[in-house]
């Protein structure tokens, strides 16, 4: 009896040893990566926009800017600053009709009174709510009734999932997600890994998985020392986390963009085929921007870059 008490004690064991890798293994098949999110080929007239040079507020750009589409319309915000690292990082705005060619409209920058950058913006009830880092890497969030005039709330209060707030230092590259009466923000922290919080008012908002992160860097080599989340879309029911990486051999850093995919935001399989961009490019910060039934991939950082998806024909 006391041997087949073991037996069937042992079973028990493997079995609870087993079940967590078999969860996720049968998350991951159900995972897909469709070829108009991860096959695109550069627009041969990159760049599409950058820096305006010497004499301008906008000597260069950096960081991810936002692109929006909204109609016909394109909306692009991106940040603007003097070349020099201590310099103000200054919120610009441009549109265009057609994705390509873009206008910056004279009341440049269209907000410099705080640091803003690596920002996004989701619209809401007729509202455009920006987040965006601020100085010292620290997140806060604006809002704008026409997107081009802008009023700061403040910094985001993200708290431990016992309420307390996070450790002091850095907390940027926001991305916010609306559903189900439920506000999601994802961040990162010295680009050492992805947080995830939820807020029902964007007020406070608290960690979830037990204040892990939901995605660390590697076991690829395309982003072994850091990542850092750029855009999250749903697409055939599935979340798709566009995310940039670095290599921990290179000096200096040279990034790349990738795709991840999740059922529950929670629990994410990397695209084997990642990385989307090659190193020596190094282009980050991507989004992807729906255009009739196919996607648009754009990459920015210095420079915004366009790549169609690869049965498109460029002009």
């Amino acid at each position: 009896m006391k041997r087949t008490l073991t037996v069937i004690f042992s079973l028990l064991f493997f079995q609870a040893l087993l079940l967590p890798s078999l969860d996720r293994a049968a998350h991951a098949e159900e995972i897909s990566f469709p070829d108009e999110l991860t096959k695109f080929k550069p627009y041969p007239h990159n760049p599409l926009f950058e820096g305006q040079g010497p004499g301008h507020w906008d000597v260069k750009i950096r960081e991810r800017g936002w692109i929006m589409k909204e109609g016909d319309l394109y909306h692009l915000w991106f940040t603007g600053y003097d070349g020099t690292r201590a310099g103000l990082k200054k919120l610009g705005y441009a549109w265009s009709y057609d994705g390509i060619h873009w206008t910056r409209p004279p009341c440049n920058p269209v907000y410099q009174k705080h640091w803003v950058e690596d920002m996004m913006v989701i619209k809401h009830e007729g509202t455009y709510h920006m987040f965006a880092e601020g100085k010292h890497d620290i997140a806060h969030h604006l809002i704008s009734n026409d997107a081009v005039n802008w009023k700061r709330i403040g910094p985001l209060d993200v708290r431990l999932s016992n309420g307390k707030p996070i450790p002091e230092g850095p907390y940027g590259t926001p991305v916010v997600w609306y559903e189900n009466g439920q506000w999601y923000l994802f961040y990162e922290r010295r680009d050492a890994g992805i947080w995830l919080a939820r807020s029902p008012d964007m007020k406070v908002w608290t960690n979830l998985n037990q204040d892990q992160p939901v995605m660390q860097p590697g076991p690829g080599t395309y982003d072994q020392k850091m990542v850092a989340m750029n855009q999250l879309i749903k697409y055939k029911g599935t979340y798709y986390m566009v995310f940039h990486g670095t290599a921990a051999a290179q000096k200096p850093s040279l990034w790349t963009t990738n795709l991840a995919a999740s059922k529950d935001l929670l629990h994410w399989v990397k695209y084997p085929g990642n990385p989307l961009t090659k190193p020596e490019a190094n282009q980050s910060s991507g989004l992807l921007i729906p255009e009739g039934n196919e996607f648009r991939f754009y990459t920015m950082h210095g420079k915004v870059d366009l790549h169609l998806p690869q049965a498109a024909h460029a002009d």
